[in-house]
């Protein structure tokens, strides 16, 4: 286990790493079905993260702003705003629920988000997102827990057969698609809080859609206390599985750190296997467990000869670190872009919470960097191998499709990382 170090003192973020907690809401929102995101502040702070996240999926991002100006913040508080922005929306569009969350601006001025959505007559969920505050998995998490508090009617009842998955920020599209076919692997039927896996998946619709296509459906979200059982993977999670579980106290929960690696999804799959009664796994989940024991046999080689920086959200970075601990790799340096309990479980020589100019400061310990699309440069200006990882990643399409999660995301990745670090040792020569 690494050591955690405290943050160098210094005035700024050079070459930061870190997103804001407002994106991580807009994510959040967009994984539910016909919802619109509505940032509450300044203009430039929504056309930032639409255009984004508009270039990390190649697709078009709805999200609405109440486009708070520092007159209007000061003179009225950015009331009149939201509701303005509301009637608006839908006048345009017919979402079935609208996603309101704060910015800098507007918590600096202490707007009472709360009030005002109490006196708008339209399906509304809230949460305050101060971007001086927490970073992407911060804003996920918190929209996720408002919107199980707000919106999860409570109740006794309970379904066996039904299963929530709540995911942490970083997992693509097509890793929550995965962790939900495993689980139906075992006879469940599951739903995941929030659902990018078919809204932000890069699927071709009948036509461009003003608001979010694909994800958890409201009606969905309101008997989600029905589910038997309750995963959360990712310590960002864990405060919105304890709303749910509030909700109805016949709710099972278990919390995953992460599901990457072996160890990870042996942990997984026992869990499910206890739940579901069987004696044995499905076959395609046994044969996957031995491909990935292949693989790391395969990719040790390459792996135990390299030296890795990993930068990271918090959830991201353990996964990371782990599945390439677990077949050899050397991670000298984990990076994270925020604080968190997370980072006691994250496996590395210096575990850190920094920004690339820190990254730089280390650059005799690593050989590989793993990381966002802002890495990049820094691994070119350093002759150090890259594997693009988490948001964003500009320069390639296809991301939502990856999928480094369970036994069959842990080959991907593995394999991955031994090519690439195999090439840079080729080119070195």
């Amino acid at each position: 286990m690494g050591v955690v170090m405290k943050k160098p003192v210094k005035p700024l973020q050079v070459n930061p790493i870190k997103l804001s907690a407002p994106m991580g809401a807009t994510l959040a929102f967009l994984g539910i079905e016909r919802c619109m995101p509505l940032m509450h502040g300044g203009q430039g702070c929504t056309s930032f993260s639409k255009v984004y996240f508009t270039r990390h999926f190649s697709e078009p991002i709805a999200v609405q702003t109440t486009a708070v100006t520092d007159v209007t913040a000061i003179l009225d508080g950015g009331d009149y705003n939201i509701v303005e922005a509301i009637k608006n929306i839908t006048t345009k569009v017919d979402p079935a629920l609208i996603g309101l969350f704060t910015t800098g601006l507007t918590e600096t001025k202490g707007d009472d988000v709360r009030g005002v959505a109490s006196q708008v007559d339209f399906p509304l969920a809230y949460v305050n997102t101060p971007d001086y505050e927490g970073g992407l998995e911060c804003g996920w998490g918190l929209a996720a827990k408002a919107v199980i508090e707000q919106l999860v009617a409570p109740t006794e009842a309970i379904d066996d057969d039904r299963v929530l998955l709540l995911p942490h920020v970083s997992l693509t599209s097509l890793e929550v698609e995965k962790i939900k076919d495993f689980i139906e692997a075992f006879g469940f039927d599951v739903l995941a809080l929030p659902d990018i896996s078919n809204s932000l998946d890069g699927h071709l619709g009948e036509k461009q859609s003003a608001i979010s296509d694909g994800g958890i459906t409201v009606e969905a979200i309101r008997s989600l206390a029905e589910s038997s059982l309750v995963i959360s993977v990712g310590t960002s999670m864990a405060s919105a599985a304890e709303a749910l579980t509030r909700k109805n106290p016949f709710v099972r929960h278990h919390h995953f750190s992460h599901l990457s690696g072996l160890e990870a999804s042996d942990s997984f799959a026992a869990l499910l296997l206890q739940e579901s009664g069987r004696s044995e796994p499905p076959p395609v989940v046994e044969r996957w467990r031995k491909r990935l024991q292949d693989a790391m046999l395969d990719s040790h080689f390459s792996l135990g000869q390299t030296d890795f920086l990993v930068c990271a959200e918090p959830d991201h970075l353990a996964g990371l670190c782990q599945s390439l601990q677990e077949a050899g790799g050397r991670v000298r340096v984990a990076l994270s872009t925020v604080n968190s309990p997370q980072l006691n479980s994250v496996v590395a020589d210096v575990v850190q919470v920094g920004d690339l100019e820190d990254a730089e400061l280390l650059h005799d310990r690593y050989h590989l960097v793993v990381g966002n699309g802002h890495c990049e440069s820094l691994a070119h200006r350093l002759h150090k191998g890259l594997l693009l990882r988490g948001y964003p990643n500009w320069e390639h399409v296809g991301h939502q499709l990856r999928s480094d999660v369970l036994y069959e995301g842990g080959c991907n990745l593995l394999f991955e990382a031994a090519n690439v670090a195999t090439d840079l040792r080729e080119h070195n020569r």
